[in-house]
């Protein structure tokens, strides 16, 4: 895919991710605003639907950082149901499921939702997956259910920059900090210090000695 054409399909993403994400808020699953169908992944299989389904990866382009798989999972039927497992499309390994509480067994629960993604919600981890998602593509994705069993469709890949900066990977690149040299240990660092002060300055016992021989002369004359 081209430049031009990820930078079109990023922007789309971002519009429709923005849309839905106002959509969803404060609203039921029934709710009128959500009958808005955004340019963004969604199905459903049985009594399970999924919304907004996308996958976030690190900023910065070189880092080897996690992805995050991020949606709104919503549960129509009477009895609450597992998310056991998210796989996408050329990763060679499932997400790293948590729920909010930080457990690993994500419950949608009877005519209720869960979010993954965010600040306080349930996460869907990817490991360092740089060469297999590519921002601005569309990826595969499989989540399957304890009930439901398995739901795909194509959720679109971006960078965890400007609408989708909150909701992307916690784990970002560390930022470098200086170290001592390995050189030099803190030992010999304090006894480098303290010989410093011993030479450029006169300590206060000698000070007082000067100080003395110097009334002395004085009273001689």
């Amino acid at each position: 895919m081209s430049s031009s054409l990820r930078r079109g399909a990023l922007a789309a993403a971002a519009i429709a991710f923005s849309i839905a994400s106002l959509a969803a808020c404060g609203a039921g699953n029934n709710a009128q605003t959500l009958e808005v169908k955004p340019d963004n992944a969604a199905t459903s299989v049985g009594d399970i639907k999924i919304q907004n389904a996308t996958v976030i990866t690190q900023p910065d382009r070189e880092s080897k950082g996690p992805a995050v798989i991020t949606g709104t999972l919503f549960n129509n039927g009477a009895t609450a149901q597992t998310l056991d497992s998210i796989t996408v499309d050329g990763v060679d390994k499932t997400a790293k499921l948590t729920d909010a509480k930080g457990g690993s067994t994500i419950t949608v629960p009877a005519g209720g939702s869960v979010v993954l993604g965010g600040k306080g919600n349930a996460s869907a981890e990817l490991p360092n997956s740089r060469t297999a998602v590519l921002d601005g593509n569309a990826q595969a994705v499989t989540f399957s259910f304890s009930e439901a069993g398995d739901v795909k469709l194509k959720a679109f890949v971006v960078p965890a920059e400007s609408y989708f900066q909150k909701w992307g990977p916690t784990e970002m690149p560390a930022t470098p900090t200086a170290t001592a040299s390995p050189e030099t240990s803190p030992t010999e660092t304090a006894t480098g210090a303290a010989g410093q002060q011993a030479s450029g300055s006169a300590t206060p016992g000698a000070d007082a000695s000067a100080s003395s021989s110097a009334s002395h002369a004085a009273a001689g004359h």
